[in-house]
């Protein structure tokens, strides 16, 4: 018997455009992290961040999306995002960084968040949206 094409609803169309989005932002700055451009690897040292310190977070972002872009661990990955810009938000904090800097540390997890939202429901059943 051939297979069928099974038709996906929008929302899982929509969850999976973001998930890509957010892994491959997460992948991206893992990256950023590894190598250390010039100008970003002042800027952390400047803000007390040695090389070695810059490696282990970007073992820990790859790692968050590894768990994040496999949709049987996606939840577990969106908690880990969520507590890892939660670093990130407390030390723009404590740097006293403009406001703009907060925007991708807040923006990433939200959108990892909505992803998973989108196509779970025991994650809408734990937070009901009504309108």
């Amino acid at each position: 018997m051939p297979e069928q094409s099974v038709k996906k609803p929008l929302t899982w169309w929509v969850s999976a455009a973001i998930c890509v989005l957010v892994v491959v932002a997460l992948a991206g700055a893992a990256v950023v992290k590894f190598v250390q451009p010039g100008e970003y690897a002042e800027q952390a040292a400047a803000s007390g961040m040695q090389p070695a310190h810059l490696t282990t977070l970007g073992v820990l972002l790859a790692a968050c999306a590894l768990v994040f872009a496999i949709p049987m661990t996606r939840v577990l990955g969106a908690v880990l995002i969520t507590g890892y810009f939660g670093g990130a938000i407390a030390t723009h904090l404590l740097a006293d960084d403009p406001i703009g800097t907060f925007v991708v540390p807040v923006i990433l997890p939200v959108l990892a968040w909505l992803s998973v939202y989108l196509v779970d429901a025991r994650v809408r059943a734990l937070l009901p949206v009504r309108l």
